[in-house]
């Protein structure tokens, strides 16, 4: 290969990945545009937002919109009863899920592959189908006006956590399970002592995508909850529309931003097992 060859070579690999990096790029800031359209909004002056034509970037920061958002409305309540549902039902949801992911990846039973065809086709009924009957089978329990109705369900296994996990216990060494079993551990045992420790980018995965459903949940806290007492952050958000005084744009952008801001942390916190918990469940492009 002579030196020109090469250089050719060189230079096509490097163009290429430049182009790459440059879409990459242009498609980052895109979808990234109604984030920092947001933080911008929430530093302007009241009704700044309403200027045509749009400042990206205000005139004049102004902070006091944070503080504001806390004398309008209860935020650190509003925190804790979102705090309390998603924490209890990203657990109901880690259990349950890891646990019948683990009957369908590895147990042998009747008609496993039926089932399984079953609850992955729970996932194509829309919500508004099965939106009414809950509610009238959940008011029939006294259950509205009350967290049961958001905290329980996901107790009972929800399909795509199920399926995200099934596929990552397919990948693991089926040697570590029977060498358990020969020392005489059971199924759970196994389950809890060896699957469990192993799945940790899988959970990790599956403990984000429910913490963002579960904390940005806005129409399950407005069907079952009727005190304001009990509001989640995601009403107490919009709660402020409701103030005088609170509804100016600027004011409704910084508690945005405050709401949004626990999401993005625990994704920068969790991305390592995120990724890696993507690419071994079976879902990567």
């Amino acid at each position: 290969m002579t030196a020109k060859t090469s250089g050719r070579r060189l230079f096509s690999t490097v163009a290429q990945q430049l182009i790459v990096y440059s879409l990459l790029l242009v498609f980052g800031l895109a979808f990234l545009l109604p984030f920092l359209w947001t933080v911008s909004s929430s530093l302007k002056p009241p009704g700044a937002g309403f200027r045509f034509p749009p400042e990206f970037i205000p005139r004049e920061f102004v902070w006091g919109n944070y503080p504001k958002v806390f004398e309008m409305i209860p935020y650190g309540m509003f925190f804790r009863n979102s705090l309390f549902v998603t924490g209890v039902a990203l657990l109901g949801e880690l259990f349950s899920a890891s646990l019948v992911a683990y009957a369908f990846a590895r147990l042998r039973f009747p008609g496993r592959n039926f089932l399984f065809i079953v609850l992955l086709a729970t996932m194509m009924i829309p919500y508004p189908v099965t939106m009414v009957p809950t509610f009238l089978l959940f008011k029939t329990l006294g259950w509205v006006n009350t967290y049961l109705p958001l905290i329980l369900p996901p107790w009972f296994g929800p399909a795509f956590s199920i399926f995200l996990l099934r596929q990552f216990f397919l990948t693991v060494n089926t040697e570590l399970a029977e060498a358990a079993r020969v020392d005489g551990a059971g199924e759970f045992l196994i389950y809890l002592r060896i699957m469990l420790p192993l799945s940790k980018p899988a959970l990790a995965t599956v403990a984000l995508f429910g913490f963002v459903f579960y904390w940005n949940d806005f129409l399950n806290p407005l069907i079952y909850l009727s005190e304001s007492s009990m509001y989640t952050l995601a009403l107490g958000v919009n709660y402020l529309r409701s103030f005088r005084g609170g509804g100016d744009v600027a004011v409704q952008m910084a508690a945005s931003v405050m709401f949004v801001a626990p999401c993005i942390l625990l994704f920068l916190i969790a991305q390592r097992f995120v990724v890696e918990g993507i690419v071994t469940t079976g879902i990567k492009g």
